[in-house]
């Protein structure tokens, strides 16, 4: 092996065990944020024993269920029971690999250990595996958690837990396509599926929240479906279902259901902030010529906090809206969903077409011509709700007061 080589490893190694690492840690403050969040919002105080202002409430948790006694229905699938925490928890977690999460900062070394010599000059791209089919690694990775649930459903040999299941799959069906629609819009506007790319090209344009709002929108309608969030928490409504999939599960095949769930609040927050709000980019202020330290720990700092304002949303509409029916699910994703994303896919593609023409490519001009159009988009589709359309097909009476 080469010295350029193995210092390209030993980057790698290092990315892998910081990023997974503090991965991990910010899905137990995720937890411990929703129920500080869920307290102030309920006028109550939430955890404040355990560590300071509660913050290692998570941990300890945590602990109790490692210590917790292990159950096993007597009529479980036992090899299938115990693979689905693991199917639903691991696409979770090795779907951030692609995601950039600062500018590129630069590293040079070169020495020699234990008889190897590590070499490496120039920018390090600040994310674990820039691969230049990022947009298919996600949504070929991120549909895997289904499965998980599917299969928890399935080999608990419950009723409660098969129902929650069978929900699981019938939502992603139905939202999966609609959140490939919605992305397919952006494929169109910046003509690349790296995610890196797609960041340089808000960078030098404007960000995909303005030029395909829309797309923002059926995005994070899917994204909060995809995630079994409220008001699409079906699979687990504990009204119905008990807890739904994983009614039979203790301990800590329990805990990685919950711990998978939050782990994709972060990833869908992260997918949010870099396809639409230009990802580590910091508005009104330009990249340098050559890469600093500086400049990526303000690109990082900036990233996170995109990140963070998205996990903030998330928390809030689970508190703030009520489940749909099952019936209305499904109508909102086939009948709604997706014809809207089909014909937003026609619009975008006819309106790229239609710029291309006219010599204008993806700029500022041309963005700001897309967010108009997505604005009147916007105001049709919103008007047409408020004229008494809703997800039953049917028509309700407004109550004037």
């Amino acid at each position: 092996m080469t010295p350029e080589f193995n210092g390209f490893l030993l980057l790698s190694v290092v990315k892998i065990l910081v990023v997974f690492t503090v991965y991990n840690v910010g899905v137990m403050m995720v937890i411990w944020a929703e129920r500080r969040v869920s307290a102030w919002k309920q006028m109550r105080l939430g955890p404040n024993r355990v560590g300071p202002a509660g913050l290692l409430q998570s941990l300890a948790d945590g602990l109790k269920n490692i210590m917790k006694e292990e159950t096993w229905p007597a009529e479980a699938n036992r090899p299938l029971f115990l693979l689905a925490p693991m199917l639903s928890f691991v696409p979770a977690l090795i779907v951030w690999a692609v995601i950039p999460f600062a500018a590129p900062m630069p590293v040079d070394f070169d020495f020699a250990v234990w008889g190897m010599h590590f070499v490496h000059h120039g920018p390090m791209p600040m994310v674990v595996a820039d691969l230049p089919i990022g947009f298919l690694y996600i949504l070929a990775i991120g549909s895997l958690g289904v499965y998980g649930i599917v299969l928890a459903g399935w080999a608990s040999n419950s009723k409660y837990a098969f129902l929650g299941g069978l929900r699981a799959s019938a939502q992603m069906v139905s939202y999966e396509v609609s959140m490939g629609f919605s992305i397919v819009t952006i494929l169109i506007l910046a003509g690349n599926v790296t995610l890196s790319e797609i960041i340089r090209q808000q960078q030098e344009s404007v960000w995909f929240i303005f030029a395909l709002s829309f797309g923002f929108v059926l995005f994070f309608i899917s994204a909060l479906a995809e995630n079994n969030r409220l008001p699409f928490d079906l699979p687990e409504t504990e009204s119905e279902l008990v807890t739904g999939y994983h009614t039979e599960y203790s301990s800590m095949k329990f805990s990685m259901f919950f711990i998978a769930e939050y782990a994709h609040i972060i990833t869908g927050s992260s997918l949010l902030a870099t396809l639409f709000f230009g990802g580590w980019d910091i508005p009104f202020l330009p990249a340098p010529a050559e890469p600093t330290v500086l400049y990526s720990l303000a690109t990082l700092a900036m990233f996170s906090l995109k990140v963070l304002f998205f996990i903030y949303v998330y928390i809030w509409i689970r508190w703030t809206l009520p489940r749909f029916r099952f019936d209305q699910l499904m109508a909102l994703g086939w009948k709604l969903m997706l014809p809207m994303a089909l014909g937003y896919v026609l619009v975008i593609a006819t309106a790229v077409q239609a710029l291309d023409a006219l010599g204008w490519g993806l700029g500022t001009r041309s963005g700001l011509v897309l967010f108009g159009l997505n604005l009147v988009i916007l105001v049709v589709v919103f008007g047409w709700f408020d004229r008494g359309r809703i997800l039953s097909g049917t028509r309700y009476r407004r109550v004037e007061t």
